[in-house]
């Protein structure tokens, strides 16, 4: 990582002895932004691939003769399946090699695996490499989310970290409109749905160009001890935000080897707390049933529209419409985050999300489906930009990865459960029945926040989560 060492003398000073107490004051900057867009590129990409499975699912049931209700929920569940693996062995990473090198080792990760998943000569070759893809993908949020909490202004963290999941979040519909575009079109002597999973791979290596856009995580470097590197990271957000920097508190340096087994000890010492374990507790209820709602809607929405008679095409165009939704929520959220207490705002998400699902379930008017549709895509962005922000908050820095990358890795057990479960409620009983099921697993998830969950809107994160 190539950084400055050098003063901003003329700038004004930002207040704070400590690393965490700079960064907490420091003006928003080109650093920051830098950082804000390249992550929000890499997570394009990461959505990219998750939103993939549902809009390529008919063509490869067609394209692999298989029968459409079995092949959608196994191509589904074995990209979650993964992305519980990288969750748990993945996310955790960071707290040990640093946010900058975790994330840009998951895009490569996922990036290779989907391009080689374009060439996939069978069914059966693309399940394993959709799931060898799907663990790059299942670690990528949980470092992105800690690497931003990091290194965010107390009073900005809110709405930058908002940015960079709208950034992302253009994904969704992209996948949509490209799904109409090349849905049964051959190019180049490739059928649209191996354009479609290549596309995706070669884009995120793209984001490496950027690579030098990222500067590792200060705090996390001074909770390695690596001093000399922390004030210098911390300079180089200085001189992007052109104020000079005072004198930081003397930070303890260690031989690498034994600093690295004390922070792996304080790693898992500090999330046995009994403030850890509880936060911790909530966070798997929380995934374990959130995933009804955000996930829940991907899954049925297609299946809903074609039991009612619409055709393949009409029924793209309703969902990527519906899909718009995402981006705009994501938006939306970035002035909500500011003004209303991080906790509120993801309550109240949850019930609209609820209401909006049962809504588009009863409806049978097209302009209804796709109203309803992007209304719930919406409130589920305004939903997922709070609770990304919100779950990185409440952990220290030397478990923050691995807190996240634990809890976070429950939601993608149970989307991979997801379709095993939602499918065959809706085959059996229909949509309202499918519908009513999210609804109640997204009040348990409401619950769990609302019960167990603290307030860290505007407060300092060494007050959010003291050691």
């Amino acid at each position: 990582m190539a950084v400055s060492t050098s003063n901003n003398a003329n700038g004004p000073a930002v207040s704070g002895s400590s690393i965490e107490d700079q960064l907490e004051q420091m003006p928003v900057g080109r650093t920051h932004w830098k950082i804000i867009i390249t992550l929000g590129l890499g997570l394009f990409f990461d959505l990219y691939g998750i939103f993939l499975s549902g809009s390529i699912g008919v063509a490869l049931t067609s394209n692999f003769e298989l029968s459409e209700g079995p092949a959608l929920s196994i191509l589904a569940a074995v990209t979650f399946f993964g992305m519980f693996l990288g969750s748990v062995f993945l996310g955790g990473l960071a707290d040990k090699i640093g946010r900058r090198r975790a994330f840009l080792l998951n895009l490569v990760w996922f990036s290779l695996w989907s391009v080689v998943a374009a060439f996939s000569p069978t069914f059966w070759f693309l399940i394993i490499i959709r799931g060898l893809a799907g663990v790059g993908l299942g670690a990528l949020y949980p470092v992105a989310d800690s690497y931003l909490q990091e290194i965010l202004p107390k009073e900005h963290r809110g709405w930058l970290a908002s940015w960079t999941y709208t950034i992302s979040f253009l994904a969704v519909p992209l996948v949509g409109f490209l799904a109409i575009l090349l849905n049964g079109a051959e190019f180049l002597g490739g059928t649209g749905w191996r354009w479609l999973l290549a596309l995706g791979g070669i884009g995120g290596l793209l984001v490496l160009l950027l690579r030098h856009n990222l500067v590792e995580s200060p705090r996390w470097l001074a909770a390695q001890g690596r001093a000399e590197e922390a004030k210098a990271a911390l300079q180089v957000f200085a001189d992007g935000s052109e104020v000079k920097l005072l004198p930081v508190l003397a930070l303890e340096s260690a031989p690498c080897q034994a600093q690295r087994r004390r922070f792996s000890r304080a790693r898992w010492k500090s999330l046995s707390r009994p403030l850890y374990r509880k936060r911790m507790v909530m966070l798997v209820v929380f995934h374990l049933f959130q995933t009804f709602g955000y996930f829940g809607f991907g899954t049925l929405a297609m299946l809903v529209l074609l039991s009612r008679g619409q055709t393949v095409t009409n029924s793209l165009l309703f969902i990527s419409l519906s899909f718009l939704g995402y981006p705009t929520g994501s938006l939306i959220s970035t002035p909500l985050i500011q003004l209303i207490e991080r906790k509120t705002l993801l309550i109240g998400s949850v019930i609209m999300m609820a209401a909006f699902g049962m809504a588009f379930a009863i409806s049978t008017d097209a302009t209804l489906i796709i109203a309803f549709g992007f209304l719930l895509a919406l409130t589920n962005n305004v939903f997922s930009n709070v609770y990304h922000i919100y779950q990185a908050e409440i952990f220290p820095t030397e478990s923050r990865a691995t807190a996240i990358g634990w809890s976070y890795s429950v939601s993608r057990l149970s989307s991979a459960a997801l379709p095993f479960i939602l499918l065959p409620v809706l085959h059996a009983w229909g949509p309202v029945a499918a519908f009513s099921l999210v609804a109640v697993a997204l009040l348990i998830a409401c619950a769990a926040i609302g019960f167990l969950g603290p307030r860290t809107s505007g407060r300092p994160l060494a007050e959010i989560s003291p050691l």
